[in-house]
């Protein structure tokens, strides 16, 4: 069976104050860009979101999946489920059904009671962190994030860093979008979504 090369990059940041989530705006198939304009990360509540990277399809059932269950949760608790319950939930979902694996590996931020950060493998592993980056462009975001990150550091500045750390990957890896960037940034006033383009 022919194998078909996908890539992205998404990059998540945890700080004092919230949670940015960046990801580049290219899908891509085997040798093909197919659009620069694909969102990547997607809004599950008003306060919680996740980075897609891997199977487009796997990535809309699971985020659906989890739409309905934070609902579930909200009318049945008459309260928001945390972003820690939502990333041990997805966390056993994708072991549940780990011989016929959702084909994704997935960031969780978000902010309810706390500022929350979480990296998803397709088996189910659930690694909380400050920093984070999934994709064919992660070896050259991680460096980035590596080597920028603070723990005193603002909102700001974690945007900043984030969008610095996607058009890094960009840059050299060909599967990942060099042009737009996503980035949502999650407070505890909520969530805010923006566009970052760039000519070169």
């Amino acid at each position: 069976m022919e194998t078909k090369k996908t890539g992205t990059t998404t990059v998540g940041i945890k700080v004092k104050d919230g949670v940015v989530l960046a990801a580049d705006t290219q899908a891509s198939l085997d040798h093909m860009v197919e659009t620069l304009n694909i969102r990547k990360i997607v809004p599950i509540t008003d306060r919680i979101a996740i980075t897609t990277a891997g199977s487009v399809g796997d990535v809309q059932a699971l985020a659906r999946m989890l739409e309905a269950e934070a609902r579930y949760y909200q009318f049945t608790w008459g309260r928001s489920m945390t972003t820690r319950a939502m990333a041990n939930l997805l966390s056993n979902v994708l072991q549940e059904n780990k011989w016929f694996p959702y084909m994704v590996q997935i960031i969780i931020g978000g902010y309810v009671d706390e500022p929350t950060l979480a990296n998803l493998d397709p088996l189910g592993g659930l690694v909380f962190d400050d920093y984070t980056s999934t994709g064919s462009g992660s070896p050259f975001a991680i460096a980035v994030l590596e080597d920028g990150y603070k723990k005193d550091m603002n909102v700001e500045e974690a945007r900043e860093l984030a969008v610095r750390a996607v058009k890094t990957a960009g840059k050299r890896d060909v599967y990942t979008g060099s042009k737009k960037i996503q980035v949502i940034v999650i407070t505890k006033e909520g969530m805010k979504e923006e566009f970052v383009e760039f000519k070169d």
